[in-house]
């Protein structure tokens, strides 16, 4: 499977459906850019930047400071493929971002979310 298009996709063109997601079900902008920071270590500041940039998949996890090591806690079925089993590293750190995304729409405990 060609992955390249949504690796080059902008970031910033797909936040605000991560946003509008969680806001459909109740949740928040503020819970999503949580999630965000937790997954990829980024602060508002750097996130801001790289929404400013319009990175693209790529470079926004390529210079995400740190993946959070719990990802590896992060289980289950996105888009029909399970997330701990996709080979790609760069298309699971996309897919664990979408599956913590659901969650949260899903109306899960973010400390759950979070796997804490």
């Amino acid at each position: 499977m060609d992955n390249t298009k949504i690796f080059r996709m902008p970031f910033a063109n797909v936040y605000p459906l991560y946003i509008q997601k969680a806001e459909k079900k109740g949740r928040t902008k503020a819970e999503v850019d949580e999630i965000i920071y937790w997954l990829t270590g980024y602060d508002e500041k750097t996130f801001q930047k790289h929404l400013d940039d319009k990175s693209d998949f790529e470079t926004f996890f390529s210079d995400a400071p740190q993946i959070n090591p719990n990802v590896i806690k992060i289980t289950g079925l996105i888009c029909g493929y399970r997330v701990e089993k996709i080979d790609d590293k760069l298309m699971q750190k996309i897919r664990y971002l979408d599956k913590l995304v659901d969650e949260l729409a899903k109306g899960k405990a973010i400390e759950k979310i979070l796997r804490k």
